[in-house]
Parts: C-alpha cells; structure tokens; sequence
C-alpha cells in the first residue's frame, strides 16, 4: 500500500457492477487509515413533455438510491492510499479522462487529491472537485442530475471498462458467468502472459469450480 505504483499495471475485473462493488468494500475495509465520506447532491430533472416517466415523482431518497454505470455513487467512502478511476474527462490536456486511474494521498472537504498512475501524466498530483453530473446512457429512464466526484474505487472494474488498457496482474472473478458476446475473450486478454492471471469461479451456491461458459454469438460469424 505504501508504494502507488503498486496498482498502476494491475487490477481485479469482473463481469458486474454489483460485483466490483463487492470487492471493492472488502478491499477498503484493508486499508489502515482514517475513512472519509462524501455524499452527493441529487436532483430530479424536468421530463420531456412525451416522457411517461416524470421528474417529480422521485424523492430525493430514490435519487440517492439510484446507481447508473459512469456515475458515482451517491455516498462515496474514501481512505488515502485507495486506487480510483475517473468517470468523466475533466481536463485532457492534462491527461484527466474517462479511465485514467490515481491514488488518493488528501482528502480535503471540498476537494480530493491524487497522485496520477496511468496515462501520459504519471505521478502528476492533482486536484479533483465536485461535478455536476447526468446519466450518460440516453436509455436510462431517470433524469436527474448529482453533484458529486466523478470518480469510482478501482481495486476492481467491471470487463467492459478495462477494454484497451493492457496490465501485468489481472484476478478474474466470475461469481456468475459472463453474459454478453466477447466478454471473457475481453478479460483474458488484458494480460500477455497466462502466468500473470487468477481467476476465481463460483458456481450459484458460492463453491469454486474450475470452468465457466463462454458466451457467443453465433450469427456473428455467419458472413464471415
């Protein structure tokens, strides 16, 4: 924990946010240090005039409830040390884009700084602020806006997010199988060697098994 670079080339995936998150509870809990929290502030935006779904019919409760992939959640529980990752381009000059990954070294009232550890800009420290922030998935069906750091605890990320980025140590954990087309071919290949990847696979009642199911289109291949 007291070297930074220690997460820089390495990271533990998994197919679902629920089970990122998971892990990345129990991965905080380790950390020896002081907690910080950090709540958000949310609020329902007006509907389209045709949308079935209006704005005012959610308290601010169901806001704070509410979890969305790319955004950050409404309570965000901190410790110096812990890896992060950007869910948002906030400065690309600097190198301070979706995915760039950094350790947390302050944690201030209104501001959190980090040590950059991926991208162009390693070991840049830099600040980071509250943003105001709206679903990006235009199939959401919640219009709202939360004002908060556009950041997630990266001990672990879902396959989808680590697409292009290569690392050296990758722990797989599949507490259920893949569910979409290339999903696993995505998580195996973000290693070049096969000794510098651990996977661990449950089946429905928590035992560890030693396969899994490859999820593939077949119709995909059809006109190739």
């Amino acid at each position: 924990m007291k070297d930074p670079h220690f997460f820089q080339d390495r990271a533990i995936l998994a197919p679902t946010l629920e089970a990122v998150e998971m892990i990345n509870i129990y991965m905080l809990e380790m950390i020896a240090a002081p907690e910080h929290e950090y709540l958000s502030s949310d609020s329902a935006l007006r509907s389209d005039e045709d949308s079935e779904i209006q704005g005012e019919w959610f308290t601010t409760e169901f806001l704070n409830d509410t979890k969305s992939s790319g955004m950050p959640n409404h309570k965000l529980l901190l410790k110096v040390g812990t890896p992060i990752m950007l869910l948002r381009n906030i400065d690309q000059a600097a190198g301070l884009c979706n995915g760039t990954r950094l350790i947390v070294n302050e944690l201030g009232e209104h501001f959190i700084g980090a040590t950059v550890i991926t991208g162009t800009n390693v070991n840049d420290k830099v600040h980071i602020l509250r943003m105001d922030l709206v679903p990006s998935d235009s199939k959401f069906p919640i219009k709202f806006r939360r004002r908060q750091f556009p950041i997630a605890i990266c001990f672990a990320m879902t396959i989808n997010k680590s697409q292009g980025q290569t690392l050296s140590q990758v722990g797989l954990f599949l507490p259920r199988p893949v569910f979409t087309h290339g999903q696993l071919y995505v998580a195996l290949s973000r290693v070049r060697s096969r000794k510098c990847l651990k996977l661990c696979i449950l089946d429905e009642g928590g035992k560890q098994q030693t396969s899994t199911v490859n999820v593939v289109f077949k119709e995909v291949f059809g006109n190739v």
